[in-house]
């Protein structure tokens, strides 16, 4: 992993960023209006913004003067593999005892 890139989970792992992850998965937003929905400073708002994008989970764009974010889809993709394979995998493990279990019980 790159020195400047930051686990998705981790990333997520604050609660902080997980509203902010949440606000904008419903749009993109600049950070005061992050600020104005969240108990923390502009300034920790654009902290935890700089992490979520290390994490490659967010990206942003300049409009006039101030940064607008969104999700970055790439990085939620990326996230979403891994959820789909972890289901999976559980899926997987759920069916073989089910199945284990059927064949004791006969």
């Amino acid at each position: 992993m790159d020195d400047d890139r930051l686990d998705a989970w981790s990333a997520l792992g604050d609660q902080t960023r997980r509203a902010i992850f949440q606000r904008l998965a419903d749009r993109p937003q600049a950070v005061g209006e992050l600020a104005r929905e969240l108990p923390v400073s502009r300034p920790a708002v654009s902290q935890h913004l700089k992490i979520l994008k290390r994490a490659r989970l967010v990206v942003d764009r300049a409009e006039g003067t101030r940064r607008v974010y969104q999700l970055d889809p790439h990085g939620v993709a990326a996230l979403r593999a891994q959820v789909d394979r972890f289901w999976t995998q559980a899926l997987a493990a759920y069916k073989q005892v089910a199945e284990n279990s059927m064949e004791e019980g006969r």
